[in-house]
């Protein structure tokens, strides 16, 4: 192979040594719409390609102005840029709205170069152009689907944001920056650790292999204390990169798409529903359970007189056996059957007491829920809580409707107590905590507390304390020991408590539980 030269002159000799012909049938063969006209833009000379173009043949266009393909979409400033650009012996290039012989326009990228001679006259120019009308159809098409996209996402009312593969925002929405702008924080970053946090190790592996990421609900708390809600979607996309080295060799990018719906109101909406129907799920638990009450009382009050008459009629048939019978035996046996049957047919109006499915129960989630029943009452009683939860999960096997109205019947009697106390603090503090085999719940409150010889009476059915002096947990106590012994727990009062009373709640963990 011979040495390349290494002038910048481009090989002298040999292009000295070429035939001239070479010159003019490269021109004419070549692709490209070649021209050259005189000073004045006269066309001398026009290749193939320049005709299958522009439509026009030799003895159309040798002779006429260059001016002949010109369309008067082409503003006149740009024309008067080519003229004063060339006149300076300067190469012009720009875009032109031609016209074909046929009156059809096509957009030609033109570039003209002035010919200079020895004396530094410009003789003629070199025109070149080619057809780019289709490659700009392309560019458009593009531009408006890109600003059509681009539109779409910003009336979109969710966030957006496209994330690069290092999670750096590239390109975000309106609602994307509004969010930003209320959080006063990067949106995703803040989601992405929460959702990370949330999945585990499937959002690595999601994450790590590009994979989707069906939306997922993600709760943030903000700088005021207020939490939102929000439910994020993760999509991937993959780019070749435009790059010249990339032409034969592919690259790829990624880029994570995350999108962000705000759904804190429904959220408060679903949360009202939930408690306004576990609320009347208690009031109807309660109901029951007073009708039950009521009706076994009624059954324990009258088979007190019913035995004692049957401890008369067994006098009286003993006397009978001796041979003094009395005419009032028969009747009164009659009465006692008649009694059995009344109250077999009362015990039997006596409803049965529902029953809800044995399931793992977070205490934490009930003293909230018991909080939330109870907030109007403590509000108009103008009692502050104090709320202490377990760190973590607190976890017992229960029955969550029949838990939360154990609580809730201690809370209730814990505000009417604060109520009877006319002076002072106006406090209620429930706490929670782990110990090795179950966990111990707390219901303080600043009334007047319970006398010591009431500790336990006021555990008994039918006993009520309500309106005496220094006593308040008559009311539903009952019920609450039942549904404690129900889930193996017990329920006691603190005699050493001096600053009003303190209710314990002990209720086992599952066999094998531990605190998580």
């Amino acid at each position: 192979m011979p040495k390349l030269p290494t002038s910048q002159t481009p090989y002298p000799e040999e292009l000295a040594s070429l035939p001239t012909h070479l010159f003019r049938q490269a021109v004419e063969q070549a692709a490209l719409a070649i021209s050259i006209t005189d000073a004045r833009a006269n066309i001398l000379y026009a290749n193939a390609a320049f005709q299958r173009i522009t439509g026009y043949d030799q003895s159309e266009i040798i002779g006429h102005n260059e001016s002949i393909l010109s369309y008067r979409v082409t503003p006149k400033l740009v024309y008067e840029s080519l003229w004063a650009q060339i006149q300076r012996q300067r190469p012009w290039n720009g875009l032109l709205v031609n016209k074909r012989k046929d009156g059809s326009r096509y957009l030609a990228d033109v570039t003209i170069t002035p010919v200079v001679n020895e004396e530094g006259d410009t003789t003629h120019y070199l025109g070149m152009h080619r057809d780019v009308t289709e490659v700009h159809r392309l560019e458009r098409q593009v531009q408006n689907q890109k600003t059509l996209i681009e539109s779409m996402v910003d009336a979109a009312q969710v966030a957006i944001v496209l994330l690069d593969e290092q999670a750096q925002p590239l390109l975000d929405n309106q609602e994307y920056k509004k969010l930003a702008s209320e959080l006063d924080t990067e949106p995703a970053a803040i989601l992405l650790t929460e959702l990370r946090a949330k999945m585990g190790s499937a959002f690595e592996e999601a994450y790590g292999k590009h994979h989707n990421i069906a939306a997922r609900e993600i709760a943030i708390t903000q700088s005021n204390g207020l939490q939102r809600w929000f439910s994020c979607a993760v999509s991937w996309f993959e780019e070749h990169d435009v790059g010249a080295d990339a032409f034969y060799e592919p690259l790829r990018r990624h880029y994570l798409l995350l999108t962000i719906q705000d759904i804190s109101e429904l959220k408060k909406q679903q949360e009202a529903l939930r408690i306004n129907s576990l609320h009347a799920l208690l009031s109807e638990q309660e109901r029951i359970q007073g009708l039950r009450e009521t009706l076994a009382g009624a059954v324990y009050q009258l088979e007190g007189p019913l035995n004692m008459l049957s401890a008369v009629a067994n006098m009286m048939e003993r006397r009978r056996d001796t041979g003094s019978e009395l005419p009032a035996t028969s009747a009164l046996e009659e009465a006692m059957s008649k009694s059995r049957e009344a109250l077999d047919t009362l015990r039997a109006c006596i409803p049965d007491q529902g029953e809800e499915v044995i399931q793992a129960v977070n205490l934490n989630e009930v003293l909230s829920d018991v909080l939330k029943l109870t907030t109007p009452n403590m509000l108009g009683a103008g009692i502050v809580v104090e709320w202490l939860p377990v760190e973590g999960l607190a976890t017992i096997p229960g029955q969550p409707a029949q838990l939360v109205n154990l609580f809730k019947q201690l809370v209730a009697n814990a505000i009417e107590a604060v109520n009877e106390q006319r002076g002072g603090t106006r406090e209620l503090r429930l706490s929670c905590r782990p110990l090795t085999d179950h966990f111990e719940v707390f219901i303080e409150d600043s009334g007047p507390g319970i006398a010591h010889e009431l500790r336990y009476k006021v555990f008994q059915p039918f006993f009520t304390s309500k309106g005496a002096a220094r006593q308040h947990l008559g009311l539903g106590l009952a019920m609450a020991q039942e549904v404690a012994n129900r889930h193996g727990g017990t329920i006691d009062i603190d005699p050493e408590y001096r600053h009003g009373c303190r209710v314990r709640v002990q209720l086992p963990r599952a066999t094998g539980g531990r605190h998580e």
